[in-house]
């Protein structure tokens, strides 16, 4: 019996994420975090993001951002542990901690995406 390694899935979701991030992320980002407070546009109301995030495929898609970008963090932060600092002895105990980290905030963002009032 051959053991596989779950080393491509794990590369596989750190590319999706950096790709996910670097598409939508710096769009947030300008819109809620310089545009909407400077005034340069006119924020939405609650009742209209609300209204927007009630759509089953805004959902959808806020998850398809949280959940790849947790990974790309996780992969990236683990090698940065592994290689960066040297501390190839605790190989197994970093990758429990930060995968089972980005999996704990992808149940978390599912969750709170799927439950919306």
């Amino acid at each position: 019996m051959i053991k596989r390694h779950p080393e491509p899935l794990l590369w596989m979701l750190f590319s999706a994420g950096g790709v996910v991030s670097a598409l939508l992320m710096p769009i947030l980002l300008v819109l809620f975090g310089l545009a909407f407070p400077l005034g340069w546009l006119q924020p939405p109301s609650y009742e209209h993001l609300l209204a927007v995030l009630r759509n089953p495929l805004t959902r959808l898609v806020l998850f398809g951002l949280c959940m790849p970008s947790l990974f790309h963090w996780a992969h990236r932060f683990r090698h940065t542990l592994y290689d960066g600092l040297q501390i190839k002895h605790l190989n197994e105990v970093i990758a429990v901690i930060c995968y089972g980290g980005a999996i704990v905030g992808s149940a978390a963002a599912a969750y709170l995406l799927w439950h919306v009032p």
